[in-house]
C-alpha cells in the first residue's frame, strides 16, 4: 500500500469561474484613453476626484492604515431591486460611507454604473487597473443579481449581461464584457466578495426550475474553497430586495475588520451576518401573538396570524419585520403581506406556488387553536379585570362617560378576580405588615383596614 504522503490527490473539480476564464483565455490589453479626453466624464472628472475634497476620512479620523477601498458594483441577471434597496438604507447610508463620516471606516470610492458620474473606459478604468494590480488601494466585489452561464453563452457567440467593452476579442477588437467575466477576473486579489440580494447568494428567481441561464449564485460560481486574499469567504446579504441598512451594516462590518479592528462579524455556515439572520421572521412577527392565541386571518387585510393564507414566516431567516424595510418603516408582514421566503436559498422553487397554505403549518396550527381555545378566555378575563382601577371594583362602577353601558362584573367574575388577585400577592415578599402609609384607612390595598404590626 502506497505511503500516504506519496499518495496523489484525486484532482479537484474546476469552478465555473475557473471554467469561463479557460474558455476565454487570457487578456493582453486594455482600452488606451488618451485620446478621449473629457468624453464619457461630462463634470471633467471622476467620482472619486469629485468627492475627495468633501470626504472626511483623514488620518484623524480613520483609526487604521486604510484612507480609502474600492468597492466594484457589478449586475448580473438582475432587476436593479438591490440597487434601490442599498441606495435606500440610512444606518449607515451609502453617501455617509462614500464620505468617509463614519470614525473608524475607511472611504468607499463606490463604482457603480448608476451612481458614478463618468461613463465608457473612464469607468471601467478602475477596474482594469484592479487587474492590472496597480490600483493602489485594497478593494471589494459587490454583485447584483445571478451568475449566468457565459461559457455557453460565449460559445453561441454572445452573453448574457455585460458591463462595457474591452479590447479582448480577436485581434484586440472589443468585444462585450460579461460581468460574470469581471467577476471572475477580479476575485482572485479582492480583500472581500460581497452578494448582495437572493439572486447573488442563493441564484434566486433567474435560476429557478427551467431556466435557460443556467444561473447560480457568487458562492457557487467561486467554489466552496473561495478564500479573498485575507481569507473572507464569500459574504452573502439575501432578500428580495434586501433590507438596505442590512446590506450597509454588513458592509460596514467587514470594513472595519479590514481597517484592523478586531476579527471579522459572525456569519453563519452559509455566510450570512448571523446577527441579522439567526431568527425567524416569525419569532419577531408582530403578528406572532395571533399564532400562539390560534387567531388567523381569513383573507389579506385580516389583523391576525397570515400562516394560513400562505405565509411561510415561522420557518424562514429575515429581520424584515423587526428591523422594517427603510428606516425601520414597512416590510412584508407588518404591512399585511405574508412571507414568500424570498431571503432562503430554496426560494423560489421551494416556495411555490405562493400565497398558499404551507402543508407543514396544518399540524402547528391546529394545535395553536386547541390551546389557544383555553388561553385566549383565560387572557381576556385578566385583560378586563386589569382594565380596571381598584376604586372602581369597589364603587361597582367605572366613571368614565365613555362606559356608561359597560359591562361591569358579574359576581362570579369578581369571585374570580379576587381569588386572582389573592395568589398574585401571595408571591409579594416585599410586602409586610405595616401601616399603609399615604393613604387613608377606606383606601387600603385590600379594601379594608389598614394592616399594622402585632
Amino acid at each position: 500500500m502506497a505511503d500516504r504522503s506519496t499518495r496523489s490527490l484525486p484532482p479537484s473539480t474546476p469552478t465555473p469561474a475557473e471554467d469561463l476564464l479557460d474558455a476565454l483565455g487570457p487578456i493582453k490589453g486594455f482600452h488606451d484613453t488618451s485620446h478621449l479626453g473629457a468624453f464619457g466624464m461630462p463634470s471633467g472628472a471622476m467620482t472619486e476626484d469629485m468627492l475627495a475634497g468633501e470626504a472626511v476620512a483623514s488620518q484623524a479620523t480613520r483609526f487604521g492604515p486604510l484612507e480609502k477601498v474600492h468597492a466594484f458594483w457589478f449586475a448580473g441577471m438582475s432587476c436593479d431591486g438591490c440597487s434601490v434597496a442599498a441606495t435606500g438604507a440610512t444606518n449607515p447610508s451609502v453617501e455617509s460611507m462614500m464620505l468617509g463620516a463614519h470614525p473608524g471606516i475607511p472611504r468607499v470610492i463606490l463604482h457603480h454604473p448608476v451612481i458614478n458620474i463618468e461613463s465608457g473606459p473612464h469607468y471601467l478604468r478602475p477596474a482594469e487597473e484592479a487587474i492590472e494590480g496597480t490600483l493602489g488601494a485594497p478593494y471589494v466585489v459587490i454583485l447584483e443579481g445571478s451568475i449566468a452561464d457565459e461559457v455557453v453563452a460565449h460559445a453561441a457567440g454572445g452573453y448574457w449581461s455585460a458591463t462595457g467593452e474591452e479590447p479582448w476579442g480577436a485581434d484586440g477588437e472589443l468585444r462585450p464584457v460579461s460581468s460574470t467575466e469581471w467577476i471572475a477576473r477580479l476575485a482572485p486579489n479582492a480583500a472581500a466578495m460581497i452578494a448582495i440580494g437572493t439572486c447573488a447568494t442563493w441564484g434566486g428567481v433567474p435560476s429557478a426550475e427551467g431556466n435557460p441561464t443556467g444561473a447560480m449564485s457568487l458562492m457557487d460560481f467561486l467554489g466552496k474553497d473561495y478564500r479573498s486574499v485575507l481569507g473572507v469567504p464569500v459574504v452573502n446579504v439575501p432578500g428580495c430586495p434586501p433590507v438596505g441598512d442590512n446590506f450597509t451594516e454588513t458592509v460596514a462590518a467587514v470594513l472595519y475588520f479590514l481597517q484592523g479592528f478586531g476579527p471579522l462579524p459572525e456569519f453563519d455556515e452559509l455566510g450570512r451576518p448571523a446577527w441579522l439572520f439567526g431568527e425567524t421572521v416569525h419569532r419577531r412577527c408582530v403578528r406572532g401573538a395571533y399564532y400562539e392565541e390560534g387567531t388567523f386571518a381569513q383573507e389579506f387585510g385580516d389583523p391576525e396570524c397570515l400562516v394560513e393564507i400562505g405565509c411561510w414566516g415561522p420557518v424562514v431567516n429575515c429581520n424584515i419585520t423587526s428591523r422594517g424595510a427603510v428606516k425601520g418603516i414597512g416590510g412584508c408582514m407588518n404591512a399585511g403581506g405574508a412571507c414568500i421566503g424570498c431571503t432562503m436559498p430554496g426560494f423560489p422553487d421551494k416556495f411555490t406556488p405562493f400565497y398558499k397554505r404551507p402543508p407543514g403549518s396544518l399540524a402547528s396550527t391546529t394545535v395553536s387553536r386547541m390551546v389557544g381555545s383555553i388561553i385566549r378566555p383565560l387572557r381576556k378575563f385578566s385583560n378586563n379585570n386589569l382594565n380596571r382601577e381598584a376604586r372602581w371594583d369597589r364603587q361597582g362602577a367605572a366613571p368614565s362617560a365613555f362606559s356608561r353601558e359597560k359591562y361591569e362584573p358579574s359576581p362570579l367574575a369578581d369571585v374570580g378576580h379576587r381569588f386572582y388577585d389573592k395568589m398574585r400577592r401571595a408571591s409579594d415578599t416585599a410586602r409586610g405588615d405595616a401601616a399603609v402609609w399615604g393613604k387613608r384607612p377606606d383606601e387600603a390595598p385590600s379594601g379594608g383596614r389598614p394592616r399594622t404590626h402585632t
